[in-house]
């Protein structure tokens, strides 16, 4: 029972702290995505007359790079958790000082024998 639940809470704090943290960095990094196929208008483009990329006001800019950094942060937690999850339960049973976390099955009970 011991087993089972620590075991459990290291696969919650492996799928969900990395998975989390490994998301916000790359949805914070795909930011720059939008930045490099928007802009908005300011004095560096002269309001966006000499502008090369399509221009869009401010709130449109920030919309589409909270969207943008949700969506594809969403995304790489969902693939990490998914294949950080695989991954443990394939490496636990290898290493002996985490076989204790292995689930083990417990033996069935024998049926069809009667004793006295």
């Amino acid at each position: 029972m011991k087993n089972r639940v620590v075991r459990k809470f290291v696969e919650y704090v492996c799928n969900n702290y990395i998975g989390n943290f490994l998301g916000f960095a790359i949805g914070m990094a795909s930011t720059r995505l939008v930045a490099h196929f928007f802009t908005t208008r300011s004095i560096r483009n002269l309001w966006g007359l000499t502008a090369r990329k399509t221009v869009v006001d401010k709130h449109t800019y920030s919309t589409m790079e909270w969207v943008l950094s949700i969506i594809i942060g969403f995304i790489v937690f969902e693939l990490v958790s998914k294949w950080l999850q695989k991954k443990v339960s394939e490496l636990l049973p290898k290493y002996k000082l985490t076989q204790w976390m292995v689930e083990r099955e417990e033996p069935a009970p024998i049926s069809g024998t009667k004793c006295g």
